[in-house]
């Protein structure tokens, strides 16, 4: 079984394909926004690397969510034109969970928390018990301060890691002190080859859909919905 996996949920592309248990690839790009130019030929070089064709992917996956939501929106309409044109089934990941499955068999709680812009992170909290993986905290988008508030009653150790840790770092520092554990740089980044591990999980289960089935997940609205109900709503206060 080989599966074709990818992360677009932020400025990271990654691409990886796996052949059962095997990672036989991985390509991850730290480097601008620019992935609406850059994805696809990472796939194809990829796919050539690893003397692939689009024919042999027998699942397709992505992570679904949340994140850029241009980003998101690339990642699914890539998975979900090459899995309809081959019809092949697709499988979506959280973001959060895929961030959290860098650590496997962690005995210590897992919290990712992806920026949200302004103060709020999208997050959730995870923990390993023997070779089971479990969300302790469901997904959720809230501000930072409130995160750390409601860690720091737990009196338990938390490792951190994705994109909003650079920039809350040293509020998470300064409110959790020693109970922080912050991964280095390249361990709490997004990682393809996480996705692809999760969608074969998933397909054991037979948890998998169709392309058209696929639907990113947001959990708030986009800087431009919000630009235009404020446009919408200043229109309305002007013509009373």
């Amino acid at each position: 079984m080989k599966i074709l996996a990818l992360d677009t949920s932020s400025v990271v592309a990654t691409v990886a394909v796996m052949a059962d248990e095997k990672l036989v690839g991985e390509y991850s790009l730290n480097h601008k926004m620019t992935h609406s130019q850059r994805l696809i030929p990472m796939i194809e070089e990829l796919m050539t690397g690893c003397e692939l064709k689009p024919k042999d992917i027998d699942i397709f996956a992505t992570s679904l969510g949340p994140g850029s939501f241009t980003g998101l929106r690339i990642g699914a309409a890539t998975i979900k034109a090459m899995a309809q044109a081959l019809e092949k089934p697709v499988v979506g990941i959280p973001t959060l969970e895929a961030l959290a499955y860098n650590l496997p068999y962690s005995g210590i709680s897992v919290c990712p928390i992806i920026d949200a812009q302004k103060n709020l992170v999208y997050t959730a909290q995870y923990t390993w018990q023997g070779s089971s993986f479990f969300e302790n905290q469901k997904q959720e988008v809230t501000e930072i301060e409130e995160l750390l508030k409601r860690l720091g009653d737990l009196k338990e150790r938390v490792i951190f890691l994705g994109d909003a840790v650079d920039k809350h770092r040293e509020l998470i520092e300064a409110e959790l002190k020693e109970l922080a554990i912050i991964l280095p740089a390249a361990l709490r980044m997004p990682k393809a080859s996480s996705v692809a591990l999760l969608a074969r999980e998933r397909y054991r289960r037979g948890e998998v859909g169709e392309a058209a089935q696929l639907i990113p997940i947001y959990m708030r609205k986009s800087q431009a919905e919000n630009q235009y109900e404020e446009r919408l709503k200043a229109m309305g206060d002007g013509g009373k």
